[in-house]
C-alpha cells in the first residue's frame, strides 16, 4: 500500500503571513476602486454640463477662458507627443544597456554598472525639468534649432534619458533568466555572441522587455515635473517637437493650485482629465498583460 501524504497542522506564523499578504493585495484593489470614485462622481457632473462627444473630438482646449472650450485632444496629442520621444530614447539605449549587462559585462563590471545605472532612477523629476528647461534646451538652440523655450521634444528626450534604468534593469532581469543551455546550443553551431544575444536571447525575453516598454510608456504618461516645466503649458494640436504643448499631468498639477473656484466646472476638468488619464493607463496596463501573456517562455 503507497503511503499518503498528509499535511501537518499548520504554525500559526504562517496563517498570519498568509493573511498579511492577503490584506496587501487588498490594500491595493481598494487604493484602486477609491481612486475610480473619487474620480468617478466630481467627472459625471463635468459631463452633465459639457458634452462627452465634444470633449473627446474637440480641438480646443480653454477651460479657463470665456468662452470655454472643452475639448481634450490638445492634451492627448502633447501627452502622446512627449512620450513617442521619451520611448524614441529610453527603448533603443534601455535594451542595449541591457544587452550588455547580460551578455558582455563581466561580473566585477556588472556590479559596478547596474547601481550605478539604477541610481539615475533615484534623481527626482523636477532636477530633470529643469536641466531640460535650463539646459538641454538652450544646447539645441544654440546649434541652430528652431527650439521654442518650452518644447515637448527637451521634456521627452530628458524624460526617456529619466526612463533608461528601468527600461534596462527589467530587461535584464528577463535576459539574464534566459536559460544558459539556450545560448551553449547556439554557441555549439558556431554562432557568435552578438548573433545569440540578438536572435537568441532578445526573442526569449521578449515578454519581459516588452513589459519594460509599456511601464516606460506609462510612466511617461504620468510624469508630471518634467513637462510642466520644460514642454510648457500652450494646449495645442500639433505635431511639431519644437513647439510647446500642454499635458495632461501639465494641466491637473497647473490648474489643482487654488485659483479656480471650488464646485465650478472648471474646477470639474481637473477630475474629467485625471480621468482620462486613468483610463489610458489602465488600457496600455491590459494590453500590456495580453503582450507579456502572448509572447511568454516558459522553461522548465
Amino acid at each position: 500500500m503507497e503511503p499518503v501524504l498528509t499535511s501537518r497542522r499548520r504554525h500559526w506564523g504562517e496563517g498570519v503571513v498568509k493573511g498579511a499578504l492577503a490584506l496587501c493585495a487588498l490594500v491595493s484593489v481598494a487604493t484602486t476602486v477609491g481612486i475610480v470614485a473619487a474620480l468617478l462622481e466630481p467627472s459625471i457632473e463635468f459631463f452633465r454640463s459639457v458634452d462627452v462627444l465634444d470633449y473627446l473630438t474637440g480641438t480646443e482646449w480653454a477651460p479657463l477662458f470665456e468662452p470655454a472650450h472643452f475639448g481634450v485632444a490638445p492634451l492627448v496629442v502633447g501627452t502622446f507627443s512627449v512620450t513617442f520621444w521619451a520611448l524614441a530614447v529610453s527603448a533603443p539605449f534601455g535594451l542595449g544597456a541591457a544587452i550588455f549587462l547580460s551578455e558582455y559585462a563581466s561580473p566585477r563590471v556588472r556590479k559596478v554598472l547596474k547601481p550605478a545605472l539604477e541610481l539615475l532612477a533615484g534623481i527626482p523629476t523636477v532636477v530633470f525639468g529643469y536641466f531640460a528647461l535650463t539646459a538641454f534646451t538652450p544646447f539645441l538652440r544654440s546649434l541652430g534649432l528652431d527650439v521654442e523655450i518650452f518644447n515637448a521634444f527637451s521634456a521627452g528626450v530628458v524624460m526617456g534619458v529619466m526612463l533608461i534604468p528601468t527600461v534596462a534593469s527589467l530587461s535584464e532581469d528577463a535576459m539574464t533568466a534566459v536559460p544558459q543551455t539556450l545560448r551553449d546550443g547556439a554557441y555549439a553551431l558556431g554562432s557568435n555572441k552578438l548573433k545569440v544575444s540578438l536572435r537568441i536571447v532578445v526573442p526569449a525575453a521578449v515578454s519581459g522587455i516588452v513589459a519594460s516598454y509599456v511601464l516606460a510608456v506609462s510612466r511617461a504618461i504620468g510624469e508630471t515635473m518634467i513637462v510642466l516645466l520644460a514642454a510648457g503649458q500652450l494646449a495645442q494640436m500639433t505635431l511639431d517637437p519644437f513647439k510647446a504643448v500642454e499635458t495632461l499631468t501639465a494641466f491637473i498639477a497647473a490648474t489643482a493650485q487654488g485659483d479656480v473656484p471650488t464646485g465650478s466646472v472648471e474646477y470639474k476638468t481637473i477630475f474629467a482629465v485625471a480621468l482620462t488619464l486613468f483610463v489610458m493607463t489602465f488600457v496600455m496596463n491590459m494590453l500590456s498583460i495580453r503582450l507579456v501573456r502572448k509572447y511568454r517562455e516558459v522553461y522548465e
